[in-house]
């Protein structure tokens, strides 16, 4: 009895035997499964799609394309699922790049810990009497005349960017130098001695410990004056008499390293003082008391967030005082009508902005002021 779909006269002779004969061949390891058939590509077009003119038998398909592109349970083929995982990695891995730039910015390296102070001070003994009055008459007949009063006379440069510090950065800088020299100078507890609280909030860390002990054990080694610091009088020799203090001077800036910002102050300031012990003293008994201070300040990034600064060095000259007693501790001005005790060596004018300073020996002579100059008077027409 023939089976449904042998030849009728049955399998032709060199013709395989069915089946088991087809088996054997070389296509027997091949299986074609779901997968293979999906991951095939090639696939045959719809009935209905091969209606249309010019239709092709079967299209190409690309690993974004799924098995059965009309079924829109099914899910993507092999190549389908590895395209979109690598996509997914290089678009999470340029994510995360991005990101990390964004929270983690390069931030310069610190400057390194603050170098210790290096404080020069010297003493101007007068070479003649010291002038004694009113405030208001001395500095009218000085050369501080036309100073400004306090920190009006700590007056700010023209402000631009340097190479590595924006211009925000410089006034940043230039306005806690401006702090340091009000509260270390003008601050009426500071000068009077009580108090160094106020400069010292201003300090690098660093530096703490060497300010502390030039407060507690002040020595003229070059590192611990706490002259060098501040401007303060040895409360048992003089007190101030006036608060209107006349400053003058100036303020520079530079880059000296690209993490490093750096500030340079000169400055004198005039102080009227009277003597501290005995009977009140008299209305006309105060003297002027000049301190030109010049002081390089430093500034690393650290430094700038903080407010606070580093003093690098200090070349102090004060006077009218005696070149036998040692400012270190605090200024002892020689009183009004009190003339030289000690001669010392050549002459050094505070007043003079710009003329080379004296560096050898630990006194100088201070000049005679200079009585004001008269503004020229303009002929009547």
């Amino acid at each position: 009895m023939a089976v449904p779909g042998d030849p009728p006269n049955g399998t032709p002779e060199g013709i395989g035997g069915g089946d088991d004969e087809f088996r054997s061949d070389e296509y027997r390891s091949v299986v074609f499964d779901e997968d293979f058939v999906r991951a095939a590509r090639l696939q045959e077009f719809s009935a209905q799609e091969r209606m249309g003119e010019h239709a092709p038998a079967v299209r190409s398909r690309s690993i974004w394309s799924s098995g059965a592109s009309t079924s829109r349970t099914s899910t993507p083929g092999r190549g389908a699922r590895q395209g979109m995982l690598l996509v997914l990695l290089i678009a999470t891995a340029f994510a995360v790049a991005v990101y990390m730039g964004l929270r983690n910015p390069y931030v310069p390296p610190p400057g390194g810990p603050a170098q210790a102070l290096s404080a020069t001070v010297v003493p101007l003994a007068p070479t003649t009497a010291v002038p004694g009055g009113r405030p208001a008459d001395l500095y009218a007949q000085s050369p501080a005349a036309d100073y400004r009063v306090g920190a009006a006379g700590i007056t700010l440069p023209a402000v631009r960017r340097t190479h590595h510090f924006t211009d925000v950065q410089v006034v940043t800088a230039l306005s806690i130098a401006k702090d340091y020299l009000v509260q270390s100078s003008l601050d009426p507890d500071v000068l009077a001695g009580t108090a160094t609280r106020p400069v010292r909030v201003l300090l690098d860390p660093d530096q703490l410990e060497q300010f502390d002990r030039s407060m507690t054990s002040p020595s003229g080694d070059g590192r611990h004056a706490a002259t060098g610091w501040l401007v303060r009088f040895d409360p048992a020799t003089a007190v101030v008499a006036d608060s209107r203090v006349r400053v003058n001077g100036t303020l520079a800036f530079a880059e000296v390293a690209p993490d490093v910002l750096e500030v340079l102050t000169d400055h004198t300031f005039v102080y009227a003082v009277r003597p501290a012990t005995g009977a009140p003293a008299a209305v006309d008994g105060a003297s002027l008391f000049t301190v030109r201070r010049e002081l390089r300040l430093r500034f690393d990034r650290d430094d700038l967030g903080a407010r606070r600064l580093e003093v690098a060095a200090a070349y102090v000259m004060a006077g009218p005082q005696d070149c036998s007693s040692d400012p270190a501790a605090g200024f002892r001005p020689v009183p009004a009508g009190a003339g030289p005790t000690t001669v010392g060596p050549a002459a050094s004018d505070p007043y003079a902005s710009g003329q080379p300073r004296r560096a050898a020996g630990l006194c100088g002579v201070m000049a005679p002021p200079a009585p004001p100059q008269a503004a020229p008077v303009s002929p009547a027409p």
